[in-house]
């Protein structure tokens, strides 16, 4: 049974255990843990079963909540030196190293991410923290000489970048620790307040950073970890104190919340699935390879996932060859087994979606080379369908992102067919080219409608040191070290103007 182990030190101070060895966890509520009558399940996606609980809060809770971070917190947090928020920062590096195998044991029960998986997230979270001095080039500001314009000819003007007060961040559930540290430390390092909404499907890491902060020393009362079910948030999203949202998510989420939450600045992640377009040229081993991890890893539950593979028609049948051989070679199962490489899927309904897409795509006209199957109720075969280029806008596939393991392979006559089939979909977050040809690669760098493009390598964020973010239905913004600072932060032109006070007749 995946159930979660006691966890070390201070982390034990904001949970109990009930008889069944259910963890009962407290949330962080500007400087107060927090725990309610009404308790929500958290059930571990390898066998379904609840390993933890934690508070449901209702909306009266949350506007307290907001009320203390309008009214202080975010005065608390703009208020302290920069130097010590970058000492805080540091500190929560050296917390989650110090706690790294709770966050471990958190991630591999809570997300079925494998040990490896799980070790690679921390490192990230880490390695974040202790690059957000690079997100300070950003905060300065500039200085605009008056004497250009006659008009302005004695006058000057600094202009500044300020803090929006409060962002209020929504997490998905497959990166639960580094996308709420990212968050966290773009905002905060702006002098913003924080309140984090994380997903409900795995809660745990959120709860647990915000003891780390706690400990580390960052102001109490500009913090806030809510535990509210999604369908719930239209009054928090909509509320005139917060004046940034991040969210990675769904398109269809963003849209919701751009839609109810007004004039607010927001930073939007949203739905992908990458192409990979592989020219003639391209070694078609280790195209194949690194495409396969990019199907592959974290079962597919990443917005950069390949979902889709054109291939010029030279190396096509070498590729396709290549690829089942490295899908033969992914093992699924419980990731706290030895060997495995690729765990579960969060929830059944995603295997459900999984199910229908494959049943789709063969009514189409697909071949499944490789997989297609269910494996259990959050199990599947990592799964590669073939489909004539003329079928491939037909297919549910391509018209809505499957967040998991699953991709289609499609034969192409040039570059120009690729990039067509690429740019038409309603996702542009990311593509990857394979092959040598410059000409080529730069022709399609320049028409492809996507955020980043990857060269002889699949698509992976990592922890923003290269921006990243989407366009059309992926979304607003971009995420990434000294990059989301321009999203959280407002200019403020402060003018002198000298004219009339005596000052020219001293010079």
């Amino acid at each position: 049974m995946a159930k979660l182990k006691e966890l070390s030190g201070e982390l034990r101070e904001i949970y109990t255990v009930n008889s069944d060895e259910v963890l009962s966890f407290k949330t962080y509520i500007a400087g107060i843990w927090t725990s309610t009558k009404d308790l929500e399940e958290v059930k571990s996606p390898i066998d379904l079963e609840v390993y933890a609980k934690v508070p449901k809060l209702n909306y009266e809770m949350v506007d307290m909540a907001l009320q203390t971070l309008y009214k202080k917190g975010r005065w608390e947090i703009r208020d302290m030196p920069g130097e010590k928020r970058l000492k805080v920062f540091h500190t929560l590096a050296s917390l989650l190293e110090k706690f790294r195998q709770d966050f471990v044991n958190v991630l591999v029960i809570g997300n079925g991410k494998t040990p490896s998986a799980a070790n690679g997230e921390v490192n990230a979270a880490i390695e974040r923290l202790e690059r957000a001095d690079l997100d300070v080039r950003k905060l300065y500001g500039e200085y605009v000489p008056g004497d250009w314009s006659t008009e302005s000819l004695e006058a000057e003007a600094i202009v500044r970048r300020e803090p929006l007060g409060i962002v209020l961040a929504i997490t998905p559930f497959n990166y639960p620790l580094f996308d709420v540290v990212n968050k966290f430390v773009y905002s905060t390092v702006a002098g913003n307040a924080f309140i984090l909404k994380p997903a409900s499907a795995t809660p745990l890491p959120a709860m647990l950073f915000a003891k780390l902060a706690e400990m580390a020393g960052f102001p109490k009362e500009a913090l806030a970890v809510i535990t509210i079910p999604g369908k719930e948030m239209d009054k928090i999203v909509q509320d005139k104190r917060i004046g940034v949202i991040s969210l990675t998510g769904s398109t269809e989420t963003g849209e919701q919340v751009m839609k109810i939450g007004g004039i607010k600045q927001y930073v939007m992640e949203l739905g992908g699935g990458d192409s990979a377009i592989v020219m003639a040229d391209a070694d078609p081993k280790v195209s194949a390879q690194k495409i396969v991890t990019g199907i592959t890893s974290y079962s597919g539950q990443r917005c950069d996932s390949i979902k889709f593979v054109f291939a010029e028609e030279p190396i096509y049948d070498k590729l396709k060859e290549n690829l089942v051989e490295e899908l033969r070679k992914v093992k699924v199962g419980d990731p706290r087994q030895d060997g495995v490489t690729m765990g579960p899927v969060i929830d059944p309904k995603t295997v459900d979606e999984f199910e229908f897409a494959v049943k789709d795509a063969v009514s189409k006209g697909g071949v499944v080379l490789y997989g297609g199957k269910r494996l259990g109720a959050t199990y599947i075969e990592p799964t590669l369908i073939e489909i004539d280029k003329s079928k491939v806008k037909d297919l549910y596939l391509y018209k809505k992102e499957v967040f998991l393991s699953i991709a289609v392979l499609t034969q192409v006559s040039n570059i120009e067919e690729a990039i067509e089939l690429s740019n038409g979909r309603r996702y542009g977050l990311d593509a990857a080219l394979f092959g040598n040809d410059i000409n080529k690669i730069r022709k399609a760098v320049r028409m492809l409608e996507v955020g980043a493009v990857y060269i002889n390598e699949y698509p992976k964020h990592g922890i923003g040191y290269f921006p990243f973010g989407g366009r059309k239905d992926s979304g607003i913004g971009r995420e990434g070290i000294g990059y989301t600072i321009e999203y959280v932060t407002a200019y403020k032109t402060v003018v002198y103007n000298y004219k009339g006070k005596g000052i020219w007749e001293y010079l």
